[in-house]
């Protein structure tokens, strides 16, 4: 008996699944269908890729989100757990949860406010702005070695182009900024 594993079914190249939608549904325009594929695909392999990263590091995505949010509010990296629950689209509970683990690993603390004792403040901890800096060195590498191939105006283009469709979809998609369920 063997101890490897054999894969699982391979899937469809992207011209496999186009050919086999317009059998089944012949208004379907391929050039559409090859851009939203080749996105979701593409989407897909770089959060397993950044997963993998984030793992190496000992932390999870959702800890990942924790920590951009705070250092995106700027020193002295300091939010709300409200706030950070509405950023991330959570409910208060899975909120709590995720901090509760979090300031168990050392990457947050959560102390009241001083000058409003009913007021929790999450703020990031020397360890969590170390974890934060390595994945963002690991991302910089891995985001310049998918980028490679492009020059600096097909890059500028591809940005340009997605940012078009993101404004599209968020304007025909406001709410579609958080979560539909919890992820923890």
């Amino acid at each position: 008996m063997s101890d490897t594993t054999e894969p699982g079914p391979q899937e469809p190249s992207l011209d496999e699944q186009i050919a086999a939608y317009q059998r089944e549904f012949r208004d379907l325009d391929p050039q559409v269908e090859q851009v939203v594929s080749a996105l979701g695909r593409l989407n897909r392999r770089m959060n397993v890729a950044y997963g993998r990263q984030l793992g190496a590091l000992g932390i999870s995505n959702a800890e990942w989100e924790v920590l951009k949010n705070l250092v995106l509010a700027g020193a002295p990296y300091r939010l709300g757990p409200g706030e950070l629950a509405k950023r991330l689209g959570l409910t208060p509970a899975a909120m709590t949860h995720r901090i509760d683990r979090m300031a168990g690993e050392g990457l947050v603390t959560r102390d009241r406010d001083e000058n409003n004792r009913v007021r929790v403040i999450v703020e990031l901890t020397d360890e969590g702005r170390t974890k934060w800096l390595e994945a963002m060195r690991m991302a910089t590498a891995f985001e310049e070695d998918l980028l490679q191939d492009l020059s600096d105006d097909e890059r500028g283009g591809l940005g340009d182009m997605l940012i078009r469709l993101l404004r599209r979809v968020e304007h025909a998609q406001p709410d579609a900024g958080g979560r539909l369920t919890d992820l923890d």
